[in-house]
């Protein structure tokens, strides 16, 4: 297994790669990390010396919205009988370690720890058997939400689509395969979501299908897997850590806008 991340360091932008402990520089094959890479010299500073972004830059993030049994419950919705996709914009991607900035007037915000892959080959009509093959690996996902707007409003474009409300990385983590996550969210050192991916609804292989035959994904696209039950509001001076199991932890601090 190794951890791909997209990093910063003189004004320059380039991708490094952290195999057992060591740090190595990585050129993208075909235009993108994710539809390979090929390793360059060691970062003899490891990750110390560079500033992590985003690991993806995506054209689209799919999210999947009541994938956890335990979250339909709390929200009182029943289960459904297909995948519920949105979308968030790219505009609202955000890099670890960078403020959640909560928007003036909008009421409650709230906190989504979610488990999402990142595509690595252009996907189109994909059959769930297939869909492994499409995926370049795992990352964490916070699907921060404006409640009460989501709560007034027909559809959620609106509440979930404010800049810095995807909070992505920080890193993804490359070879790890189809077995379940645990996905976790901790509030001020307070767990406040805990469960597995082997509790999904619509597992990635059902999600892959589902959603590729409506849209072609390209590589860098995110599929958020949805989250599990525990969602509740930030404020401004929290830290959210989303943790994924052995994909990473991915830390925000909450700011007013």
């Amino acid at each position: 297994m190794e951890q791909v991340y997209r990093v910063t360091q003189g004004g320059e932008t380039f991708h490094a790669v952290e195999r057992d402990g060591e740090v190595w520089r990585a050129e993208p094959v075909e235009g993108s990390i994710c539809r390979g890479y090929v390793l360059g010299p060691q970062l003899l500073g490891g990750l110390g010396g560079v500033k992590i972004l985003a690991p993806a830059q995506p054209s689209k993030i799919v999210c999947v919205g009541l994938n956890y049994r335990d979250h339909a419950l709390e929200t009182g919705k029943p289960l459904p009988a297909d995948p519920l996709l949105f979308m968030k914009p790219p505009t609202a991607v955000l890099d670890p370690g960078e403020p959640i900035l909560l928007p003036p007037s909008v009421g409650r915000v709230d906190y989504e720890g979610e488990a999402a892959v990142v595509i690595g080959r252009r996907a189109h009509r994909v059959k769930a058997s297939d869909a492994w093959d499409y995926v370049f690996g795992w990352t964490c996902l916070n699907d921060v939400t404006a409640r009460d707007l989501q709560n007034k409003d027909s559809q959620y474009t609106r509440c979930k689509g404010f800049d810095t409300f995807a909070p992505v990385g920080p890193s993804i983590a490359v070879g790890l395969g189809r077995e379940p996550r645990t996905v976790e969210t901790w509030v001020n050192g307070r767990r406040r979501q805990a469960s597995s991916t082997a509790q999904l609804i619509f597992g990635v292989e059902a999600l892959i299908e589902f959603i590729t035959f409506v849209m072609t994904l390209e590589p860098g696209d995110l599929i958020s897997t949805g989250t599990p039950a525990g969602i509740g509001p930030l404020a401004h001076g929290d830290v959210v850590t989303v943790k994924v199991g052995g994909v990473g932890e991915l830390t925000s601090p909450v700011r007013h806008e």
